[in-house]
């Protein structure tokens, strides 16, 4: 039986040969008591604002082909 270390390789060597390569792509942590003060700052000035209504209602709109 295959070790982790040599299915992993296998995989990598597969992937590659599909002409994949493997890329890191670092995100937000969106469980940081940080990112979700950010967040409520933002939806508070959502909130506030005085076209928020139109804003909402022209997002609400729009159509991106594929996208349900």
């Amino acid at each position: 039986m295959a070790t982790g270390a040599e299915r992993v390789r296998k995989h990598r060597e597969k992937m590659k040969a599909a002409g994949l390569k493997p890329v890191t792509i670092w995100v937000p942590d969106v469980n940081t008591p940080e990112f979700r003060a950010e967040i409520a700052r933002d939806i508070a000035a959502i909130n506030a604002s005085a076209d928020e209504k139109q804003i909402l209602e022209e997002l609400s709109g729009v159509e991106i082909d594929g996208w349900k």
